[in-house]
């Protein structure tokens, strides 16, 4: 697998999280993730424990607090339907400051945030210590199917390829007085939207005939690999074995 470029979501670093092989911290933190869905949602001091796991972590992998809080922004609609729920829900009312909200509302609502919340974070690690072509080929060492990776590697490539083009074109129609001030700019817009298609349909042909002229069989080459040592995979475990502990304590306390 060639080698990658450098993405805005990966803080580099040489701390112990971010030396850990891609596929120990993938399978890590989904274990991770599992354990916190399988939580029971009455036990709130669980998920303040996960909570302290995660920012152990963090604080392993010098990842500063701000740059997490700024990244958790992507679960704002999340957050919108979440608060919706206490008001929407059926079931036995209460009063909450002076409003009727639904009881198995509101805990459908915190069971939401809080699974969700801690989720997002532990994916925000795992995009800040782990370079994306390190990360797929992790997922390569897991024995994913290869298109799979493969077309997982192309979008990763030619996303930023296809953005950078969109973003030229702006400054084009920009330069030429153009602005999208009410609905007789959608013509213009959607023009602008079939280029980009086309434009990239033919950029990736010639990149798929420059890969076929370089040998290219369906197999990416791969130019390093990201073997792990059974002290890696312990190092790794840590996190989900911490958390497993906790769930299995909140199943057993009434």
């Amino acid at each position: 697998m060639g080698a990658g470029h450098a993405h805005r979501l990966y803080l580099p670093g040489t701390s112990p999280v971010h030396r850990l092989p891609p596929q120990c911290k993938l399978v890590a933190v989904l274990a991770f993730v599992l354990v916190v869905v399988a939580t029971p949602r009455e036990r709130l001091w669980a998920f303040g424990a996960y909570a302290l796991l995660l920012a152990g972590v963090a604080a392993a992998a010098r990842v500063p607090p701000a740059l997490v809080t700024r990244r958790i922004a992507i679960e704002v609609p999340f957050v919108a339907f979440a608060f919706l729920m206490p008001f929407v829900a059926n079931g036995e009312r209460i009063d909450v400051l002076g409003l009727r909200l639904s009881e198995s509302g509101l805990w459908g609502a915190w069971n939401i945030l809080a699974k969700g919340t801690l989720g997002v974070v532990a994916s925000v690690l795992l995009a800040a210590t782990t370079e994306p072509r390190l990360l797929l080929l992790g997922i390569e060492r897991l024995r994913l199917p290869q298109l799979i990776t493969q077309i997982a590697t192309f979008m990763l490539r030619y996303g930023d390829v296809v953005t950078a083009e969109l973003a030229r074109m702006r400054v084009a129609r920009a330069s030429r007085g153009f602005e999208a001030r009410d609905v007789r700019a959608t013509r213009v817009l959607a023009k602008s939207v079939g280029a980009l298609f086309l434009r990239s349909y033919e950029r990736g042909e010639r990149v798929h005939l420059a890969m076929v002229s370089r040998g290219y069989d369906g197999r990416m080459p791969v130019l390093h690999d990201v073997g792990a040592t059974a002290r890696q995979w312990s190092a790794a475990a840590a996190l989900p074995l911490a958390a497993a502990a906790v769930a299995l304590t909140a199943w057993m306390t009434p």
